[in-house]
């Protein structure tokens, strides 16, 4: 890995120091918002840049020090343990400094659209659905996300045939993006009298939400219906024709709101539209800059299985990292950080690895 020059370390530090000063006369609000975004991501960008030259400047010094003929015996014997401290160091912050400046999604800081749909595998795959679906409530909790419902439609014998819903936050879609897929279940299902294991599965997919989707929908180019949501009678279930169903013609993308507000279902579809239109327009985008570029973590192929829930074993695995651990349990009850942080790094190693060999 090429070290990163001093003059590109130093170019980083000032630019922390440009935005921190423009934020103490800065005026204008909107330019305030920019600013502290800015300070907020260039802030630990500028420390780690702090502590990559002062090692490369006490290396450089021990060094001197080895060097001099002149130099006290102990203090040589000093500089030399210093230097073999300082080498063990100074590549893995180097490391740090260099993935910290991988280019970056630019929706990774924001919200996302979860929807969960249950697959394969009949009032089975529903039941997991459900599972699938509390497991993302339970860890977005615990992460302090907002969990806004869009819609949901509820299986037969219980469980989702699918749902979607918004979760508010900063980071959520950089966080999440990799559960985008099949996720495939091993279990014997409640309903088996001969405990037989089924294997089912439920897709996921994950979307971002940008903060501004400019996204122009003509009125022409959309029908509107309501409808009264069906389902098994949960929850969600509307008894008045309050549901919004929103079709866009040119792509045929259909969105859908079932809260019991028509007005708030409006508002709601329209938004879940442009969003979408948002994320096709992305991933055309996407595909056109670099087909080469099929990270193993990152393809987001919602047609690729990309997990699987052993009950029987209480085990799951990532199939794309080779992950595997026998936690299950606690998995499905949102203890999913160890998976997503692992994903994460496989997906850091391999763009880092694409740069130096570009």
């Amino acid at each position: 890995m090429a070290a990163l020059p001093e003059s590109r370390l130093r170019q980083m530090i000032d630019r922390f120091e440009q935005v921190e000063a423009r934020m103490g006369v800065a005026t204008d609000a909107k330019e305030i918002v920019q600013l502290s975004r800015d300070h907020a991501e260039l802030k630990r960008v500028a420390e780690k840049a702090r502590d990559v030259l002062t090692l490369r400047n006490q290396l450089a010094e021990a060094e001197a020090l080895i060097e001099d003929a002149g130099a006290d015996r102990d203090f040589v014997n000093m500089a030399i343990e210093e230097r073999a401290e300082i080498r063990s160091r100074l590549p893995g912050i180097e490391r740090e400094m260099q993935l910290m400046l991988l280019p970056k999604d630019r929706d990774d800081d924001g919200s996302a659209i979860i929807e969960v749909r249950a697959g394969t595998g009949g009032d089975e795959a529903a039941l997991f659905a459900g599972d699938l679906w509390r497991m993302y409530q339970r860890y977005a909790s615990g992460r302090g996300w907002q969990v806004e419902l869009v819609s949901a439609t509820d299986g037969e014998m219980g469980g989702y045939k699918e749902v979607v819903a918004q979760l508010n936050g900063s980071g959520v879609f950089g966080r999440m993006k990799f559960e985008s897929g099949v996720h495939r279940v091993q279990r014997v299902p409640a309903t088996e009298a001969q405990g037989r294991i089924h294997t089912s599965a439920a897709t996921v997919a994950i979307l971002p939400v940008p903060e501004e989707v400019n996204v122009e929908v003509r009125d022409q180019d959309i029908r509107i219906d309501t409808y009264r949501s069906s389902g098994a009678g949960g929850q969600h279930v509307n008894k008045t024709d309050s549901a919004v169903r929103i079709t866009h013609l040119p792509t045929n993308i259909v969105v859908t709101s079932s809260e019991k507000s028509q007005h708030e279902n409006r508002r709601k579809a329209m938004e879940q539209l442009k969003i979408r239109l948002y994320e096709a327009e992305r991933t055309a985008k996407d595909n056109a800059r670099s087909e080469a570029r099929k990270l193993q973590v990152g393809s987001g192929d919602r047609s690729e299985r990309i997990r699987t829930y052993n009950f029987p074993q209480g085990r799951v695995t990532d199939h794309r990292i080779n992950f595997t651990a026998y936690n299950l349990d606690q998995f499905v009850q949102g203890d999913i950080e160890e998976l997503l942080d692992a994903l994460h790094a496989e997906d850091q190693a391999e763009r880092l690895a694409q740069l130096e060999n570009s």
